[in-house]
């Protein structure tokens, strides 16, 4: 059986993972550091043994066999790839023994404040990567082949790999001693606080970043400027810690993204063959991040290989494909995922002038071994009408030169509102307008309601809405949105009650009240304010104040023996 994620100090090679009469004290002072990252791992090709860590930092941070196999395997580009020179790519793997436990203050405070589909991953470990191969004489093989990878909870694609791209560099011309000042360095930067703008020094450059809120307005939620008038160093400033650029991921795709969109939605299995780690990795977070505001609640692998400890629970022909999407570059998996419902072939990305080539819609029976043409490969057909007025102005940007950043919010403010429009009628008329009680959600009688109520009211967009709602309610993505609907509403009706007893005359209620009532109030009031101060209930500070004097007030009215049992010394 593998050890838990943490279950103590493991040694490992190089110096800064070998285990030292220190480690101890410093896995205390880690703190600011794992608010941000779960460790950073070098990976190096040895001639024995194939891909191996080098070594882990912290020293401490454990990980399980099959974790260090995993991180190992996915952090190179696999034989078919041919990537010479630096590389960025991410994974994304399964953490081995289950969530972590237990789930730190910080962590609930920045996953309260946090847009859902940017919380800390409980169940997973995304993987960074900047990889390089380079011809070295010095070395047998011919090549200086190593990777620097951060291992993190949170999906903050873009501002790791621009962190990576200030740190590998640097490392791979000074090793160890650079990494450990470069630790040091994150271990002083402040906790992610969503809504809040942060500057983040490291080797010599400040990175500032606005970490997402759940309240922000979608025009918001990127960093367009920022005073930095007391700052020994102009910061380089990234618009958006998370935000791919949607029109670059998705070139080849342009004239099928309504319909990967509806995949999307549907949680429907895909599998995306790309020539390399890279392309791979952008395609697969492009897609899953085009749903939002609503959170992807299936699985999906940016990278992923035939070395996956997952693979063979992928690939079974015994049961129906899983709801993942899975990024590959292994032509192999043409071959062992033809049962797949859907296939996205993608070739080397190419600029010019103009739209790039489209892939064309095939069908799977013309999916071949290794020389399959790009192309989506499926039998799907999508229930709402393609939207050419969208290509016809991504088309004149393009022709107009328009800046690539302007053509990225197009698109992503293009699919923002499709989601919206799929998912106002469902808030309309879901019941949560009359508490305490939350009343179930019935389909049939939101299914009668979209004639006066359904998204027309909000997209041009014309098809089978009602079609694509009913395959929705089938979906894992149906039941993660109303999950976390029920979730939020339960926690503003547990807000609006500790108010509404906050505010009410307690004094006069307790007139005719026995000693067991009022103890039970007390019990009560404390369970609803630990919740509060614990960042679950979206509660005001002066609440919590005032239903801290409550309690007070209410244990002083009590006779000595059941104040000394409430509060004991």
């Amino acid at each position: 059986m593998n050890a838990p994620s943490r279950a103590g100090p493991r040694p490992a090679r190089g110096r800064l993972g070998a285990p030292s009469s220190g480690t101890q004290g410093r896995a205390a002072s880690w703190t600011r550091f794992s608010a941000w990252l779960e460790c950073v791992c070098v990976v190096t090709f040895d001639l024995e043994l194939g891909q191996a860590l080098e070594l882990v930092y912290p020293s401490d941070f454990r990980l399980t066999d099959k974790e260090k196999s995993s991180i190992c395997y996915l952090s190179f580009p696999d034989s078919h790839s041919g990537c010479l020179g630096d590389t960025q790519f991410s994974f994304r793997i399964r953490q081995c023994g289950g969530q972590r436990s237990p789930w730190s203050i910080n962590d609930r405070h920045y996953d309260s404040g946090a847009p859902v589909s940017l919380q800390k991953e409980s169940s997973h470990y995304f993987g960074y990567v900047y990889f390089r191969q380079v011809k070295d004489s010095s070395v047998k093989r011919g090549y200086f082949q190593k990777s620097l990878v951060l291992v993190s909870r949170l999906p903050f694609v873009r501002l790791f790999q621009a962190l990576l791209s200030l740190i590998a560099p640097e490392y791979f011309d000074k090793l160890a001693p650079c990494l450990e000042a470069v630790c040091n360095e994150i271990d002083q930067w402040p906790a992610p606080e969503p809504g809040q703008t942060l500057n983040l020094p490291v080797v010599g450059v400040v990175l500032q970043v606005r970490v997402p809120s759940r309240v922000d307005k979608p025009d918001c939620s990127s960093l367009k400027h920022c005073g930095h008038e007391n700052l020994l160093l102009t910061p380089l400033v990234l618009s958006s810690v998370h935000e791919l650029d949607l029109f670059r991921c998705f070139q080849p795709v342009l004239t099928h993204v309504q319909m990967l969109w509806e995949l999307m939605l549907l949680g429907e299995p895909l599998v995306i063959l790309a020539p390399s780690p890279a392309v791979s990795s952008e395609m697969v977070l492009a897609l899953t991040s085009c749903l939002q505001p609503l959170k992807f609640c299936c699985d999906y692998r940016p990278y992923f290989t035939v070395h996956d400890s997952e693979f063979k629970e992928f690939t079974t022909r015994t049961q129906a494909p899983p709801n993942v999407v899975l990024g590959v570059t292994n032509p192999f998996f043409i071959k062992t995922l033809q049962h797949w419902p859907h296939i996205l072939r993608i070739g080397e990305p190419k600029l010019s002038g103009g739209l790039p080539k489209q892939v064309k819609l095939k069908k799977p029976s013309r999916l071949k071994t290794l020389d399959t043409k790009p192309g989506l490969y499926t039998t799907y057909t999508a229930h709402l009408h393609r939207d050419k007025a969208l290509l016809k102005r991504l088309l004149g940007g393009l022709q107009k030169k328009r800046p690539p950043g302007a053509l990225a919010a197009l698109l992503r403010t293009h699919l923002l509102e499709l989601t919206q429009s799929f998912v106002i009628p469902l808030k309309s008329v879901t019941p949560w307008k009359s508490p305490p009680q939350i009343r179930p959600f019935h389909q049939d009688d939101f299914l009668r309601s979209l004639d006066r109520a359904g998204p027309q009211r909000t997209c041009i967009l014309k098809g089978d809405w009602l079609g694509l709602y009913r395959r929705f309610f089938k979906s894992p993505h149906f039941d993660g949105w109303y999950r976390q609907r029920r979730k939020e509403m339960a926690h503003k009706l547990e807000a609006l009650h500790l108010e509404a007893i906050c505010e009410a005359d307690i004094e006069t209620w307790m007139k005719d009240k026995s000693e067991v009532e009022v103890v039970d109030l007390v019990l009560k009031l404390r369970e609803k304010l630990v919740r509060a101060q614990g960042h679950q209930l979206p509660v005001k500070e002066e609440t919590l104040h005032r239903a801290q004097l409550n309690i007070e007030m209410v244990i002083g009215s009590l006779p000595k023996d059941l104040q000394a049992v409430l509060c004991p010394r």
